[in-house]
């Protein structure tokens, strides 16, 4: 399955930019459109689809938590969204038991839309005191 998953990305990276050329909108709160130096866009819109890239947190607390989700969320608003739009999350922890525990915290962010989500715990996030992170993809309807 792995082998396959590389295979497509490939073929894919392969075939796309010289040929098509994907509008992106990019946007990050203090940089303005992206962090060369880090090499990353906080929120791309391209079409109707918003990601946002992992938001982290240092501890897994509720005030961690729904500081992550208020970031996501002016993060979607940007662009015309709210976390209503989110249609995939991923949740990033080095510590799952911590999560599971607030995920009452969680689902009432949500309002009980939920989206597709996949949890996955980790050793370590790209910023060593880092606990937590979380990333989500949204979908604007067509106007």
């Amino acid at each position: 399955m792995r082998f396959l998953s590389i295979l497509l990305f490939l073929f894919y990276a392969g075939t796309g930019s010289a040929q098509n050329n994907v509008q992106k909108e990019k946007f990050h709160f203090q940089l303005g459109q992206q962090d060369t130096v880090g090499g990353y866009a906080q929120v791309i819109k391209t079409g109707n689809v918003i990601y946002v890239s992992g938001t982290v947190a240092l501890n897994v607390t509720e005030a961690d938590l729904k500081r992550v989700y208020k970031v996501i969320e002016k993060s979607l608003e940007h662009f015309g969204a709210s976390l209503q739009n989110v249609v995939k999350e991923t949740i990033f922890t080095t510590d799952m038991e911590a999560m599971k525990q607030l995920n009452a915290i969680r689902k009432q962010i949500y309002k009980g839309d939920y989206p597709s989500s996949t949890w996955v715990q980790v050793v370590r996030l790209f910023m060593p005191e880092a606990k937590l992170e979380i990333e989500v993809v949204a979908y604007l309807p067509e106007k």
